[in-house]
């Protein structure tokens, strides 16, 4: 294999057809609202066990698959690759599980992002299907992960979706039809609004429905968990080193500031953080930011009176409150989100005001951590697989529902790789157009999008 160019060489300003060069870029979202290197101050990183030591790249490298992105798409990929016998190296720009994977609300869902009638409205019905079986088994493997490596990330079972609004409470009885009888699904049924009040010790919601296939975890535990597996498996994994240009060819180099990576694949995890680095990506997902707070401790009492079953909870509103216990009886809420580029000055109180709509009896639980967070969203809200050359894949776009999909990615991708592309294949199918307006407009038409939909979430 080829060894890299050395970092000091120019660019060469001709290049055969076959090759495609991305000229050193800046991403202002991997540096803008966080220290370099640093996990944010949340609960999670303040309770965060089993830290993988990984070093920062340096000087030249060379494997079969070079992952860029360590949250769970990337750690999974090079845990299944690793498994499977390849090289593999992953490139963080700052540190494992440092983005989303580390910072989110920790809900593992049931099937896609978009719900099932709602997709089989969309594609076809033989797609539809394939798309909620490749979502079952992307959380069975969350679960078998867990397991088979010792994960300790207080994986509980139970999530709850909330209506806000009593008129759906229909729709909420007519889907669990749906996945119980087309599907299959028995793991989900329907809460009356009594239930659901004894359920969420919240007057803010009518019925909804209790999925026990479903449940939630210590996300950036979780994600530390999957990176020790995958060191344990032969795959090498690099923090600190953040990507700045890419010379595509057969093989690929990757280049940071103090190495280069010469590889047969490249695969793109980066979610929300894509930035410039590949333009075909980012025109399909839009980074956006979301919030999330913890309190005090507050007893098993306390904890038991605003769930009742521990479960997490999610409501229905477009703008969604997400919100669920932790393993020491702190509410974890997650409320609010922005489209610029900055995290508010005081996302401690940004939240803290979407937590009192539902538990104003929490105005004096003191709020100890507070923390954001940049994911990438769809127009579809579903995911965006994509094969953008004969050597290189990306998964991304997972709207909110990535620590089940995108885990389920990272597997598909080392598949795919393989040579066994079915289950990538049913996820490329899924539409998900680019965003309109291109880099300068889509922020504020998406901006101008959500306040409508805030709007009629009050309506």
């Amino acid at each position: 294999m080829a060894r890299c160019k050395s970092l000091k060489q120019p660019l060469p300003k001709s290049l055969d057809r076959n090759r495609q060069v991305n000229a050193d870029y800046t991403n202002p979202l991997l540096h803008l609202n966080d220290q370099d290197g640093t996990y944010p101050p949340s609960w999670y990183a303040a309770t965060a066990v089993g830290m993988p030591q990984a070093q920062t790249l340096k000087g030249d490298h060379q494997c079969d698959v070079a992952v860029v992105g360590g949250g769970f798409t990337g750690l999974s990929a090079a845990l299944h690759l690793a498994e499977r016998g390849y090289s593999v190296v992953l490139l963080d720009a700052h540190r494992i599980g440092w983005g989303a994977s580390g910072r989110n609300g920790g809900q593992v869902g049931t099937g896609q992002r978009v719900a099932q009638d709602e997709l089989e409205q969309a594609v076809d019905s033989a797609l539809a299907r394939d798309a909620w079986q490749v979502a079952q088994e992307a959380k069975a493997l969350v679960k078998d992960l867990i397991a088979r490596h010792d994960i300790p990330c207080d994986y509980r079972s139970g999530s709850i979706h909330a209506n806000h609004r009593q008129r759906f409470d229909h729709h909420s009885q007519n889907y669990v039809a749906l996945l119980n009888e087309k599907y299959g699904y028995d793991e989900i049924r329907y809460v009356p609004p009594e239930e659901m009040r004894s359920l969420v010790g919240s007057n803010d919601y009518s019925a909804g429905t209790l999925d026990t296939g479903a449940g939630h975890l210590h996300p950036l535990n979780y994600a530390l968990g999957i990176a020790r597996a995958a060191i344990g498996a032969g795959a090498r994994l690099y923090e600190h080193s953040e990507v700045t240009r890419v010379e595509e060819g057969t093989p690929a180099r990757l280049y940071t500031s103090k190495g280069c990576v010469s590889s047969r694949y490249i695969l793109y995890a980066c979610n929300g953080y894509i930035g410039p680095l590949e333009k075909s990506i980012s025109r399909h997902v839009m980074p956006i930011n979301n919030y999330i707070i913890a309190t005090e401790p507050l007893g098993d009492d306390i904890a038991r009176k605003l769930i009742a079953n521990g479960a997490c909870v999610a409501d229905s509103r477009f703008v969604v409150n997400y919100f669920r216990c932790s393993a020491d009886n702190r509410m974890l809420f997650g409320g609010g989100e922005s489209y610029g580029y900055r995290f508010p000055r005081d996302i401690k109180s940004f939240v803290r005001k979407y937590m009192l709509r539902i538990y104003p009896d929490l105005k004096e639980a003191e709020v100890e951590y507070g923390w954001g967070g940049t994911l990438a969203i769809t127009m579809s809200r579903l995911p965006f697989f994509q094969r953008h050359s004969g050597n290189i894949y990306s998964a991304s776009g997972y709207s909110g529902s990535g620590v089940a999909l995108a885990t389920g990615a990272g597997a598909m991708l080392a598949e795919a790789i393989d040579g066994v592309a079915s289950r990538f294949d049913v996820m490329n199918r899924l539409p998900t157009p680019g965003f309109p307006g291109g880099s300068m407009l889509r922020s504020p038409l998406l901006a101008l999008a959500m306040t409508w939909y805030a709007l009629r979430d009050r309506l």
